[in-house]
């Protein structure tokens, strides 16, 4: 694959970046995501075609509205650029292939799902079913050929992740006396383990717990979080997720030599 191939997936990546952050706006607001146009969130005012190219244009306009000067949340750019380096990160590992186009797929839905729910402490429907009935349509599709997940394997990741995480939610809710989780993060990572298979959906899982683990400590070390506060746990099955299909292989044989 040559630099121009590269090249353009990277501006693919980074034009869907756009348009999910359009998701991520719209979408708890129950506004259509293709009209209007993009507005300025302060004065309202249409923006142009030019003012809207990712990355660029927030770089060109000093993350300002050219109309009336308020500050455009830097959230903007940060989703654009994640989409596209997590696009190139699963290409150099898989290539141009079909776990390439499924993992890809996945994390379109990923990050829309993971913004909306740390915004609101809700995982849309919305977004859980069209991402499964996708990742089912890779199964069918493609199980025949060199795929890490088969047929099998992905519907027992969907069952396997679901029953999992619903054992815990309700362990959760008698142990604590209220609601550690919700059905949310149960269809999340249903959809999760269609993609993945079994018993990656509990690796996946198991390091998204890491993850938040490691934020919760931190924030409570900052003050930022109290005991009795609950965290969106949709982000971090995103992030398990991701390190998996990344570097999921890599940290299992270490943690294998650790303890050999």
């Amino acid at each position: 694959m040559g630099p121009i191939h590269i090249l353009m997936i990277v501006l693919v990546s980074l034009a869907i970046g756009s348009f999910l952050n359009v998701v991520i706006h719209r979408l708890p607001r129950g506004e259509s995501l293709a009209f209007p146009g993009s507005r300025c969130a302060s004065c309202g005012r249409a923006i142009r075609f030019y003012d809207n190219v990712p990355l660029l244009s927030y770089a060109v306009l000093g993350g300002k509205c050219r109309f009336c000067g308020e500050k455009i949340s830097a959230r903007y750019p940060i989703v654009e650029g994640l989409t596209a380096f997590i696009v190139l990160a699963l290409l150099a590992v898989y290539g141009l292939t079909v776990p390439f186009a499924a993992y890809a797929t996945l994390a379109f839905f990923l990050i829309p799902i993971s913004f909306i729910d740390w915004d609101t402490g809700f995982i849309p429907d919305k977004l859980v079913i069209p991402a499964s009935i996708a990742g089912i349509f890779y199964l069918a599709a493609f199980h025949i050929v060199k795929w890490k997940v088969t047929w099998k394997s992905g519907l027992a990741g969907m069952v396997a992740g679901a029953g999992l995480l619903l054992l815990l939610m309700i362990a959760g809710k008698f142990l604590m006396k209220k609601d550690a989780m919700g059905m949310g993060d149960v269809k999340m990572l249903a959809m999760t383990g269609i993609y993945v298979g079994f018993p990656a959906v509990w690796i996946a899982l198991f390091f998204g717990g890491v993850a938040a683990c490691v934020y919760i400590m931190i924030a409570l070390a900052r003050k930022r979080l109290m005991l009795k506060n609950t965290i969106p746990f949709g982000p971090f099955i995103a992030i398990g997720t991701l390190t998996y299909l990344l570097a999921g292989d890599f940290l299992i044989q270490w943690y294998l030599g650790l303890i050999r």
